[in-house]
């Protein structure tokens, strides 16, 4: 099964299956399920779409209670932040999802393991799992414990662009340039390197799995760069 170990994800997710399939499923990229012609065997999009709906459910719960004085925008925005594919995908990297999941020879081979937006929804179909598996209480200690922590850093890289540009606009000067200097990979996997620059003077480089999230990453490396010298 290639290097799916269940043992060592529970370990990793600090979560012991009582449905061991459930973990299996989580973990089944349908490239891989097609590929191995499983039958009877599901992929994770199933559990990824009811994660999705726990991780809204929760994240906004936490927030409410949290943020008592924080307006409905900026909630909104906030929620926004934590639950946005570089987040999500980040925590799975830590969690090391990308070694376990199940894919086929050719998702294997053009950088699935890596891929944000398969991260993304390994995330997902994990807390979809865990809920199925061990009910709310189970689902939230997933996601508080790997989520919901360092939010102001999490805002600070979903609002890159605008706080960079508001950072080199106090004086009312400053310009904020964004140069695409490269793209590589196959059209379904390509990233794209992008710098930052301001009024013309290269700041830093960001890569990302669309020009806007290169961008982003750009600023936010801007940002702290900007930051450390400060």
């Amino acid at each position: 099964m290639l290097n799916f170990n269940e043992k060592e994800i529970e370990k990793n997710i600090q979560y012991e299956f009582n449905d061991k399939m459930l973990i299996k499923q989580a973990m089944s990229h349908s490239s891989f399920i097609n590929e191995m012609k499983l039958k009877g065997m599901e992929s994770y999009e199933r559990l990824e779409f009811l994660g999705d709906a726990v991780l809204e459910l929760i994240s906004s719960e936490y927030l409410f209670e949290h943020y008592a004085d924080m307006p409905e925008g900026k909630l909104t925005k906030l929620r926004a932040s934590i639950v946005c594919e570089y987040t999500l995908s980040s925590v799975s990297k830590m969690l090391h999802f990308g070694d376990y999941v199940l894919l086929s020879r050719g998702e294997e081979q053009t950088g699935g393991r890596m891929r944000s937006s398969i991260l993304c929804d390994l995330f997902e179909s994990v807390l979809g799992a865990v809920y199925l598996d061990g009910g709310m209480d189970a689902a939230k200690k997933y996601v508080y414990t790997f989520l919901m922590t360092d939010l102001e850093n999490k805002q600070l890289f979903y609002d890159a662009k605008t706080t960079l540009q508001e950072m080199v606009q106090k004086d009312g000067k400053g310009i904020v340039t964004y140069e695409l200097l490269e793209e590589k990979g196959p059209d379904h996997n390509k990233t794209f390197v992008t710098e930052a620059l301001v009024d013309g003077i290269r700041i830093a480089k960001g890569e990302g799995t669309s020009k806007k999230n290169a961008q982003q990453m750009a600023a936010y490396k801007a940002i702290l760069k900007i930051k450390e010298s400060q």
